[in-house]
């Protein structure tokens, strides 16, 4: 696969209740006759809350049911397509092929849509959903960036094919003789049947420069819905009175706003530099296969054969360490899928225990967020991080840079991948070359996905289970585990409280939380991914559970009722989902099956 040269922006996860989207058109330069065109008109959307103010994340009451019980929205996700303004004399116009991805939880969000003049309209309409030739599209092959792309809106089925169209999920409380009990909702409206389109009369007067502002009214849309009698999750597995009230709703929730003059600039318009290597260096042939979405790798450090090397070297030097005894490797070892096998935490500098488990590093170039909190927002940073933590490798950068700066045969390495010396910055940027060169794609999974190899009868019953929900008003006992691990990376890149009890004698660990500040987000850690999972005990963020096994009775019966817990997770009965003993072993025997299948080739080294 050819390396793209734009990055994939973060997307943060904190929601609000009622919403706008604001399209924003840039007003017409004047033309000149030696100045190049001006661009397109393009619109962008903008989240804000209806009344202008934001809600507070996950609280309970900021929206109802029909019956009145108190909700709160964790995620609100519409995809929109084919949106066009009818003119004076009746014809509908707006761009070909138009999509964009809606989400509550992204009040920057700007998605373009070029070519729509100046004038007055009579109408808006716009579909939800896409088109069925889009719908059953193979979305890895989208360009990265583009809005149907699954790492840009998370709305994809992944195996199962198709998008999801509409998904909302939170917490509800159930009645007084159960007061203090909450639950979790989770509606996914996807398939062709629930593509809708919305039509909202005018007159619309559209400037230059100009915004046009459609207000959701999300309490209105969940207002169409009784939990207690309709269900709390739609999958969409045929047309069920959960998907049929979402969708009357969803087309009388919007309402449309005057027009206003808008200067914002769309802070997408600006495009980072492109690097260029150093004279004298090889390019180095990044490549993935066609079952993993197109990725971006980082335009301004392009990966080259000297630099990637240069990065592996440094990987397993132990003079990034204070001691010079400790290196990346010590705690991610490479042939055992760049974990520290058995430990809970890896132990650094002077034997002192770290914080969290360490994380595989596999797959890293599809990454949004890097450690279980999300606090770096590149893998340069990441790489750098642990030389100056004091529980790691315990140094300080400008002393490690003085001592590799002493090693001759290390600066002329440095010289030829980079143009210059050692260097804090270009040590990062040669661990990130090498990291980036870490993709695990051919397991066993990928293989039977693939047509060359079979299931066992307990691994294909294991997968079934994977990929099924557990709602037994429906007649489903599944596992439920495709919410937080679908897709061919098998992690949703999102950040969850899954309902770990709080271990004795450690100190409490504030997740995302550390991160955003926010306190809903107490207890949220980022969404590991399962590829080598077999590889990879012991499991979560400290490493409290030795087996899958152990993991697997954690999701089944362990799940321990937090204000933000995961409604994927909080809309299972109290009691658990009661998988039996032969179901537990069959999911076991599939997550076996994500493991590579030759040794050499568990994560594929940099060369």
């Amino acid at each position: 696969m050819r390396s793209a040269l734009t990055s994939i922006s973060p997307r943060p996860a904190w929601p609000i209740a009622c919403l706008a989207v604001v399209f924003l058109l840039p007003a017409f330069a004047a033309a000149a006759t030696a100045a190049p065109l001006p661009p397109a008109p393009r619109i962008t959307l903008q989240v804000i809350d209806r009344t202008g103010r934001s809600l507070e994340p996950d609280r309970l009451g900021a929206v109802q049911d029909r019956r009145g019980r108190a909700l709160s929205i964790s995620r609100l996700d519409l995809m929109l397509s084919g949106l066009q303004l009818q003119t004076g004399d009746g014809r509908w116009v707006g761009p070909t092929g138009w999509h964009g991805h809606f989400r509550a939880t992204l009040p920057d969000r700007h998605e373009p849509l070029p070519g729509l003049a100046p004038g007055r309209y009579r109408a808006l309409r716009f579909a939800i959903g896409v088109a069925p030739e889009a719908n059953h599209a193979d979305p890895n092959r989208l360009a990265p960036g583009d809005p149907l792309h699954p790492l840009v809106n998370d709305m994809h089925w992944g195996w199962t094919g198709g998008y999801v169209f509409a998904a909302i999920e939170g917490l509800w409380q159930f009645d007084r003789a159960e007061a203090g009990r909450t639950g979790g909702f989770s509606y996914h409206l996807a398939g062709d049947i629930n593509r809708i389109t919305v039509t909202l009369p005018g007159p619309l007067q559209l400037a230059a420069g100009g915004t046009l502002r459609l207000k959701l009214d999300a309490g209105r849309l969940l207002a169409a819905v009784d939990i207690s009698k309709d269900g709390d999750s739609t999958h969409s597995r045929g047309d069920d009175p959960p998907s049929r009230a979402l969708r009357t709703a969803l087309a009388r929730a919007f309402r449309v706003e005057a027009l206003a003059p808008q200067a914002a600039a769309d802070p997408r318009s600006g495009t980072a530099a492109a690097g260029m290597a150093p004279i004298g260096t090889t390019p180095y042939r990044w490549s993935a296969g066609t079952h993993l979405p197109r990725v971006t790798l980082p335009a301004d450090n392009p990966l080259t054969v000297q630099g990637v090397a240069l990065g592996r070297q440094l990987f397993g030097d132990p003079r990034l360490s204070r001691d010079g005894r400790i290196s990346c490797a010590t705690c991610h070892v490479p042939d055992r899928a760049f974990v520290d096998p058995g430990r809970a935490s890896s132990r650094g500098i002077d034997g002192r225990e770290g914080l969290r488990n360490t994380p595989t590093l596999s797959n890293l170039a599809w990454s949004r967020h890097f450690g279980w909190d999300g606090g770096r927002s590149t893998l340069r940073e990441q790489a750098l991080r642990p030389i100056e933590l004091m529980h790691e490798m315990g140094d300080r950068l400008p002393q490690v840079v003085e001592r590799l700066g002493r090693d001759a045969a290390l600066q002329a390495s440095f010289r030829q991948a980079f143009g210059g010396p050692v260097s804090a910055p270009r040590l990062g940027l040669a661990l990130e070359q090498y990291l980036l060169t870490l993709v695990a794609q051919d397991a066993k999974f990928d293989r039977v996905m693939q047509g060359r190899a079979q299931f066992s009868p307990a691994e294909k019953r294991g997968f079934e289970l994977f990929l099924t929900e557990h709602d037994p008003r429906q007649g489903l006992r599944g596992a439920d585990c495709f919410h937080c691990h679908g897709g061919s990376l098998f992690t949703s890149q999102q950040f969850a409280s899954i309902g770990l009890p709080r271990l004795k004698g450690r100190p409490d660990d504030p997740g995302r939380a550390g991160v955003t500040g926010l306190e809903s987000d107490r207890g949220r850690f980022r969404v590991p991914s399962l590829r080598n999972v077999a590889l990879t005990a012991p499991y979560m963020h400290d490493g409290r559970f030795r087996t899958l096994e152990e993991v697997i009775e954690h999701y089944d019966h362990g799940v321990e009722r937090a204000p933000n817990l995961d409604p994927n997770l909080a809309k299972h009965p109290p009691a658990g989902m009661g998988l039996s003993a032969e179901d537990k072993a069959a999911l076991v025997a599939f997550l076996k099956t994500l493991t590579e299948v030759a040794e050499t080739h568990r994560v594929r080294p940099g060369n």
